[in-house]
């Protein structure tokens, strides 16, 4: 089974999201390992700071289906696009296994350039290789600007 990674964020009650998420993710498909959670500015609009985290788990689920349960996840937490200020829930697929498909955004393009997203997945797997460049996630991480980003720590001891 491959492993997937997915990218948490949320600037609504967002320690609630995150814990409501992972949890509902461990109930869908079973143990997940999480990153510490980051807080983070948001980017381009005048919004609350951002808690973020990634999680990674195996699936047998296809892309499309693992998708439409992330997205139902989102809707189920309330998400409403429309809000460039609020967002309840982000769930975002980052990589499945060592996929590479442009169409579908895998790796997701974000993948080493976002510090809310660089900096969880390089605590997670500091080894694991960019599907297309072979670039490790620590070397990354060690040549990224780090801009706002603040880890927390675990999801668990945060109120």
């Amino acid at each position: 089974m491959p492993e997937v990674f997915v990218g948490v964020g949320s600037n609504a009650d967002p320690v609630r999201a995150l814990r409501d998420a992972c949890a509902a993710l461990e109930q869908r498909f079973g143990a997940v390992r999480c990153s510490s959670v980051y807080r983070s500015k948001a980017e381009g609009v005048p919004a609350a700071d951002y808690l973020n985290m990634v999680v990674v788990f195996e699936t047998r689920a296809s892309v499309e289906a693992l998708g439409g349960v992330l997205h139902a996840l989102e809707t189920q937490a309330g998400r409403r696009r429309a809000d460039p200020v609020v967002c309840e829930l982000d769930l975002d697929l980052l990589l499945y296994g060592s996929r590479v498909e442009a169409g579908r955004g895998l790796p997701r393009a974000q993948l080493f350039t976002a510090p809310f997203v660089l900096g969880p997945l390089a605590e997670l797997a500091p080894d694991l290789a960019h599907p297309v460049t072979g670039q490790s996630c620590r070397s990354a991480w060690q040549a990224a600007s780090r801009g706002s980003l603040e880890n927390l720590g675990a999801l668990r001891a945060l109120r």
